[in-house]
């Protein structure tokens, strides 16, 4: 293979990593835009629309997987490492992609998926191939059954998704052999760890993408990787659950896990331009989350406790008190975060409909003020809700037949983009392009065209707030809480800048919050309105203040 083109990365920010502070939008590429009218969204679909998130005013952009892979799980299994998916491109695309966003000063972070690979890549062919003992199958967990004839799995674990985690392998004769380990479908079998060929082999995909330009790498199920060497069973009842980071599973959060990310800090801070890497890890507590963003180790990790706090301000504010304080004591930025490809939307969470949408965009005005990071998922500027009414036989995530039908999975929150017009496909693609999800007949209303006129729209709402994120907050400025009564959370960053946020149910009026003889309302997430000696604020609605006359 050539070398690929030299790209370098989006230009450096002064003086301060731009990780640290950066709003970082993820693209589900398959959902959000399509280029030549097959259904799926593809990697010139993102270039030709990179222009309107640079006009939205995030910092970069954040792909999930474009790798060669039969789609069993949207893309997280993944056949070969190193080449796109034709449905998706290819490598010429991404490098015409790369380009494009390093023009618009945008940087780039792709997904690694380190547990599993797919079960159609090259290395699960040849283990199935080889004998048991042979060298190809110590890149897997295989493991022989228990009881008579091996017939019962290895142990008790269960699939993310449903069923159990292992599943026997029959040589072409139907004589049953040994069993391997896939903590979700079937077709992701768990890597092994203690491998050196795949050390070896990781390091080398990362170098092949950094080599492309990339800025970083979100690390797919990050407290992954390692397993307890015993393999020892799950107590009575106990349920795997990824989203669940307050049981302590022998398959997860593994000290041995840090080991590996000290050895790929090494390889990012070969590279120049402040190349990251994001830890999707779904742990027991923050002090454990910080145990990954050691000065060694990774930069950011995802805060899953902020994202399922809810619509509580005791648990919220514990949430960010708590977050901060572990976070800041290994030097290491807090991130916030709302939606993703695998949650129901929060405008749907916090209560679906109006009063939804008003939490959702109060909510991004709270994430949007806080000191670190902050991630945006596709459609969320837009107060896109999660589509619960998706045919039957239109769903496709594993969860589905895996639970026995008895669980929808995460289809709903990965519907396609609507951009302009008043019919499928709303733009996502060309006239006439049939969405591989089916977007309901109300998405036209959410669209950007629908949006970029109405001053009070989401889409308005999220550009406004981005912009004034960056003129109007001191990033390094620390939070200080301010007494604002029963429901409202309420802060400063600095001398300069004030949220405030009612997530009580009746209006509230602010304390005057700034050092200033007056304040001034420079965004609010819906109507406030002045009272005879304070700022009124409305339930579920958040306001930005600075100093000035109003």
């Amino acid at each position: 293979m050539p070398n690929p083109p030299d790209h370098g990365t989006a230009p450096p920010a002064a003086g301060r990593e731009w990780w640290r502070d950066a709003v970082i939008y993820q693209v589900y590429v398959r959902s959000f835009a399509d280029s030549d009218g097959d259904g799926e969204g593809d990697l010139r679909g993102v270039r030709s629309r990179l222009p309107e998130l640079a006009a939205l005013g995030v910092d970069a952009v954040w792909l999930t997987p474009f790798y060669v892979s039969p789609l069993a799980d949207g893309g997280y299994d993944v056949a070969d490492y190193r080449d796109v998916d034709p449905r998706f491109g290819t490598l010429a695309d991404f490098d015409d992609l790369t380009q494009r966003a390093h023009e618009l000063g945008l940087r780039i972070i792709i997904d690694v998926v380190p547990n599993h690979t797919s079960s159609a890549h090259a290395w699960f062919r040849e283990a199935v191939a080889a004998a048991p003992g042979d060298p190809a199958r110590s890149r897997y967990v295989f493991r022989t059954g228990r009881g008579p004839g091996g017939d019962r799995p290895p142990n008790n674990w269960r699939s993310i998704f449903g069923g159990p985690a292992w599943t026997r392998l029959k040589r072409p004769d139907g004589t049953p052999e040994e069993w391997y380990l896939h903590l979700f479908d079937p077709e992701q079998p768990d890597l092994d760890w203690t491998s050196p060929d795949v050390h070896a082999e990781f390091d080398d995909v990362l170098r092949f993408w950094l080599d492309r330009g990339v800025d970083g790498f979100r690390i797919d199920v990050a407290h992954g990787m390692v397993k307890d060497p015993a393999l020892p069973d799950l107590p009575e009842g106990q349920k795997a659950d990824l989203l669940d980071g307050s049981v302590e599973l022998p398959y997860f959060d593994q000290d041995g896990v840090h080991d590996i990310y000290r050895r790929w800090n090494a390889i990012v801070a070969s590279y120049p331009g402040d190349r990251a890497l994001v830890a999707e890890a779904w742990v027991e507590d923050a002090p454990r989350v910080a145990r990954y963003l050691r000065p060694d180790e990774l930069h950011q990790a995802f805060n899953f406790q902020f994202l399922t706090a809810g619509w509580d301000p005791a648990v919220l504010r514990r949430v960010v008190d708590d977050s901060l304080a572990a976070n800041g004591a290994v030097g290491a930025p807090t991130t916030w975060v709302l939606s993703n490809h695998d949650v129901t939307r929060h405008p749907t969470r916090f209560g679906a409909g109006e009063r939804g949408l008003r939490r959702a965009r109060a909510a991004a005005l709270l994430a949007l003020a806080l000191p670190g990071s902050a991630y945006l998922y596709q459609g969320e500027e837009l107060g896109l809700p999660e589509v619960t009414d998706l045919p039957e036989d239109a769903l496709q995530d594993p969860t589905w037949e895996r639970s026995g039908r008895t669980e929808r999975g995460r289809d709903g929150c990965r519907v396609p983009l609507p951009w302009e017009g008043g019919e499928e496909p709303y733009g996502f693609g060309p006239p006439g392009t049939r969405p591989w999800l089916p977007m309901p007949p109300e998405w036209g209303r959410y669209s950007r065209e629908a949006q970029r006129g109405d001053p009070d729209s989401t889409l308005a709402l999220y550009t406004s707030a981005l912009g004034h994120r960056r003129a109007s907050i001191d990033p390094a400025a620390e939070l200080a809480w301010i007494d604002a009564g029963a429901g409202v959370l309420a802060f400063t960053r600095g001398d300069g800048f004030a949220c405030a946020v009612n997530l009580g149910g009746e209006p509230a009026e602010l304390p005057a919050p700034l050092p200033a003889p007056r304040t001034r309302v420079l965004l609010a997430s819906g109507p406030v309105r002045e009272g005879a000696q304070a700022l009124v604020l409305p339930a579920d609605t958040a306001v930005w203040l600075v100093p000035g006359e109003s």
